[in-house]
């Protein structure tokens, strides 16, 4: 049965959904609890380094470790709406666990911050692998596009209510920040739930059409051996791990960018909330120029775009400054994001798209070592940091160079 907008909607949301861990728990309340909080009392170096490793880098190298095989599992079985809701229920139930976490227990608060990310991360190859069971090759573009504008909107919008909260706590009839930080998490996991459910009751997956083979760890060499037999897809894959490395190291540093700059923290979050207002509309008309003219056509100008910025940020001064090149991330971010994993769905074999998206998912947290140790060493050897991002342009290039020799055959 050919896929309907309801499915497509249903799929859609559930961007809506995981986003508000991405936003209000990954990148922005979380953090500051934990070291003000959680981490009360702890030198805040060693709290920096708990946070960065057993925080942020061990779900995220897990995740690198679990998906190729768990991609294979669930081609072979048919279990990628299970799988992902394993997943979710990781996630939410975790992040609502914070709620109980008291003053000081921080082994306790990044246990259960890890078990998040894996739950989050965990799920994303699974989410993205269903996006052929719901759109034809022809309609991939748009309802890629609608997911990670849905994602930025819903994200964005509770991440102002979970500011709000954490900011004048009385008018929620909290007694204190720390206090309104726990609910917000509980926030997050109720509206991850709420809103991931159009998805497992709507979304129809295809039963498992083949033998996959090998599982395990043989899997993963299995799906690079199949993946060598599809020039356009390991190009595909060089191409994007150069580029999204860059645009993941720009979202992820920009804050200390503007920080070494000298802007206050206010201004930082007014960028970050530009950043997710603006990447909604934006990401849906990257959708409809993918339809019209092509997904890597598109990806041409959401890359061109991001080395303009990356130029622009030698010579920016001013908060307004900061703003507008905040605008113009938001532009192409949700964009360059989404006609990505579109434009993946059509170069891969339909039946085997669990591990193919289980690989790319690998390779995008793989991606996110090398830019920000680049750009961590270019700032330490010259003390500039503006020179420091300059250097992501180099990406950009790289990656568009290797897109160009990549042809579709959707």
């Amino acid at each position: 049965m050919a896929p309907d907008r309801k499915q497509q909607l249903s799929w859609a949301f559930y961007d809506w959904a995981n986003s508000a861990f991405a936003t209000t728990v990954l990148v922005g309340l979380f953090p500051i609890l934990f070291n003000k909080y959680y981490a009360a009392g702890v030198d805040p170096g060693t709290s920096t380094f708990y946070l960065g490793a057993y925080g942020n880098s061990l779900p995220s190298f897990l995740v690198m470790l679990m998906a190729p095989w768990l991609g294979v599992l669930a081609d072979k079985h048919g279990w990628k709406k299970r799988l992902l809701l394993f997943f979710t229920l990781l996630g939410a139930s975790a992040t609502a666990g914070l709620m109980l976490v008291g003053e000081g227990q921080w082994p306790l608060a990044i246990a259960l911050f890890a078990l998040g990310g894996i739950g989050f991360f965990g799920g994303l190859g699974f989410y993205d692998s269903l996006l052929v069971n719901v759109a034809a090759p022809a309609e991939r573009d748009r309802v890629s596009a609608l997911g990670y504008g849905l994602g930025y909107l819903g994200g964005g919008l509770l991440f102002v209510l979970n500011v709000s909260m954490v900011q004048k706590p009385e008018w929620f009839g909290l007694a204190n920040a720390a206090e309104a930080g726990k609910w917000a998490f509980v926030s997050v996991a109720v509206w991850w739930l709420l809103f991931s459910w159009p998805l497992f009751r709507n979304v129809r997956e295809s039963r498992a059409m083949h033998d996959v083979g090998a599982l395990g760890w043989a899997a993963i060499w299995a799906t690079m051996k199949q993946i060598a037999r599809y020039r356009p897809v390991y190009l595909f894959l060089f191409a994007y791990w150069l580029y999204i490395d860059a645009v993941n190291t720009v979202a992820n540093m920009a804050v200390d960018f503007g920080i070494k700059l000298g802007f206050e923290p206010g201004a930082l979050i007014k960028a970050l909330l530009i950043v997710q207002f603006v990447s909604f509309p934006a990401a849906i008309a990257f959708g409809r120029i993918g339809e019209r003219f092509g997904a890597q056509r598109g990806l041409y100008l959401g890359l061109s775009i991001y080395i303009g910025v990356t130029l622009w940020a030698l010579s920016m001064q001013t908060e307004t400054d900061f703003y507008l090149m905040a605008a113009a991330v938001g532009l192409v971010q949700g964009g360059v994001q989404s006609l990505s994993r579109s434009f993946y769905s059509s170069l891969i074999p339909k039946e085997s798209a669990g591990q193919f998206f289980g690989f790319y998912n690998m390779l995008g947290k793989f991606a996110a070592v090398l830019g920000p140790l680049v750009v961590g060493l270019t700032a330490s050897l010259t003390g500039n940091p503006r020179l420091a991002i300059f250097v992501l342009v180099f990406f950009f290039a790289a990656g568009m160079l290797l897109l160009s020799r990549v042809r579709s055959q959707s």
